[in-house]
This record gives C-alpha cells, sequence and structure tokens, in this order.
C-alpha cells in the first residue's frame, strides 16, 4: 500500500516561499502520478499542480502559473512543490495525491492515496 506523507508547511509573509514535499513510502513503484491540490476554508479542494514522474510531463492550474514549480526526485520518491511569490490568497491545507491516470489530469476524483495535509499560511 502507498502512503504519502507531506511537509514543509508554514507562515511565510506574502511574496515569500515555500517548498512542500511529498514523500511516498510503501508500494513506492505503484504511482506516476502525483498531484497537489489545496483546500481554504470555506472553499472546495482545487488541483494546483500534477506531475508525471516517468516522462516529467506537468500541469498547473492558471492562479499558480509562473510563481509555483513541481518536480521530483526519483532516487528519493519525493515530489516537491516550490512556491514563490506567495499570496495570502494561497493560504490552504495543501495535500499531495496519487494520480490514477496518465497524463495528470487536476480533478481531484482522479486520485487516490491522500496525504495528511500540510497547512501553509500567507500573511503578513
Amino acid at each position: 500500500q502507498l502512503q504519502l506523507v507531506e511537509s514543509g508547511g508554514g507562515l511565510v509573509q506574502p511574496g515569500g516561499s515555500l517548498r512542500l514535499a511529498c514523500a511516498a513510502s510503501g508500494f513506492t513503484s505503484d504511482y506516476n502520478v502525483i498531484g497537489w491540490f489545496r483546500q481554504a476554508p470555506g472553499k472546495e479542494r482545487e488541483g494546483v499542480s500534477c506531475m508525471s514522474r516517468r516522462d516529467g510531463r506537468t500541469d498547473y492550474a492558471d492562479s499558480v502559473k509562473g510563481r509555483f514549480t513541481i518536480s521530483s526526485d526519483n532516487s528519493k520518491d519525493t515530489v516537491y512543490l516550490q512556491m514563490n511569490s506567495l499570496l495570502p490568497e494561497d493560504t490552504a491545507v495543501y495535500y499531495c495525491a496519487r494520480g490514477l491516470y496518465t497524463p495528470c489530469i487536476l480533478s481531484e476524483y482522479l486520485y487516490d492515496a491522500w496525504g495528511q495535509g500540510a497547512q501553509v499560511t500567507v500573511s503578513s
């Protein structure tokens, strides 16, 4: 069974940066696509970015294009989300999950093995 654990969340000022990590354990050969999603208080969960680790293809939500970068270190079974130029509206709990299909599609219904989430708060 695949387990995913997020880390790297925290409090940052507007314009700052954070890097989230999604570490896989268990059956780590049993995934290709990893997606990042977020859920702000009172809002639905939304897709942020996803990556196919076999061919490196990525996708981003329009709201984060040019500011966030997804990457992977396959030797560590870890996928990262580098978040720059953070805005207060980026405040949310960020989750990573395993994609069930290739290529990656930012729809939460196409993912399972969700991590527990990491809180990101952007505030002065």
